[in-house]
């Protein structure tokens, strides 16, 4: 008896199915497909904008770096926040799982959800293959949620770009402005406002 096998994640479709569109999922069909067993850890996905998308590989660089960062953030956030990593957290049509997230709270705020849009104070990629992705798609989704402070680790050209100033949900959501910070510069940590820390970025890159 033939054993089934799940499609191929990476294929890339055939051009009269793209003509004909996506069928796209709320968040909570992506919660119901987990809740089944339909889709699981091994599936690597996110939910980006009602789209089910592969998840990038990480590198020995950007995996080493994504470990460094939070462990660099964990030491700088005050009490009253916390970091998380590759987890998910919860926006209106999308659940991306961020390479590091700052969000208000402690260790048991978030036993029995993910945090919201609301909580998430800064939303960090690290980025190699994935730049482009991280730069014109991703950051519109965050800007939507209104998360006030998005970083982009660009390992290719070794600095970190600042995202602030997030237009919320509309029909081009960005960020008004952007601040580049290369080896030689501190990148302000700012959570709700107020100066919480400077980190080196020559301590962050590889």
């Amino acid at each position: 008896m033939a054993t089934a096998t799940r499609p191929d994640p990476y294929a890339v479709p055939h051009p009269a199915l793209v003509e004909r569109g996506f069928f796209r999922l709320s968040v909570a069909d992506y919660h119901d497909l987990g809740e089944r067993g339909i889709l699981t850890p091994a599936d690597r996905v996110e939910l980006i904008d009602g789209y089910l998308v592969v998840k990038s590989k990480h590198k020995s660089p950007s995996a080493s770096t994504v470990v460094r960062i939070a462990r660099y953030l964990d030491r700088a956030v005050p009490l009253g926040f916390m970091v998380r990593s590759q987890v998910p957290i919860t926006l209106a049509t999308s659940e991306p799982e961020p390479d590091a997230v700052v969000a208000r709270g402690d260790l048991r705020t978030y036993d029995l959800r993910h945090p919201k849009a609301a909580e998430v104070v800064l939303a960090v990629e690290v980025s190699d293959s994935s730049l482009r992705s991280d730069r014109e798609y991703k950051s519109g989704v965050y800007a939507a949620a209104g998360i006030p402070i998005y970083w982009i680790v660009n390992l290719p050209e070794a600095k970190v770009e600042v995202y602030t100033l997030p237009s919320g949900p509309g029909d081009d959501p960005k960020y008004a402005e952007r601040q580049d910070y290369t080896a030689g510069d501190s990148i302000p940590l700012i959570l709700d406002g107020q100066l919480s820390a400077s980190l080196a970025v020559a301590d962050l890159l590889p």
